[in-house]
């Protein structure tokens, strides 16, 4: 299976991507992590209003195989949590890039962001794994 890469992310090496849209920061799971995980059953996440910091744990998704924390690629203010993939977390699978979205963050500092991957370079780490 052919994974997707969006090019308008970013990436870290934890394998969560970033969307920005100005401050407003669409954090999720990239195609491999789920592929690699397999079947998602459990998914803990940050209420509104929670602070989260860049490089720190704001979660956690756990598959049949194993746990693993969510990385925050940015500080910022948690705004909004994706309620539909607490409550079925096997479907962020489906479209781990559209629906399958975890938190809205409000970014604190764009240069957070300064350090994420591009989907080159996040394609060339995967796919050399």
């Amino acid at each position: 299976m052919a994974l997707d890469y969006p090019e308008d992310l970013k990436y870290l090496d934890t394998h969560e991507y970033a969307r920005v849209d100005d401050d407003l920061i669409t954090i999720g799971i990239t195609a491999f992590a789920v592929d690699q995980m397999g079947d998602i059953v459990f998914l803990e996440l940050p209420d509104v209003d929670s602070a989260v910091e860049k490089g720190e744990t704001f979660g956690t998704i756990e598959s049949v195989k194993a746990v693993e924390d969510l990385h925050s690629p940015i500080s910022g203010t948690v705004i909004e949590r994706n309620e539909a993939m607490l409550e079925a977390p096997e479907q962020i699978a489906d479209d781990p890039y559209g629906d399958g979205w975890l938190i809205k963050v409000k970014l604190d500092n764009p240069e957070d962001l300064d350090e994420a991957m591009s989907v080159e370079e996040y394609r060339a780490q995967v796919e050399g794994e």
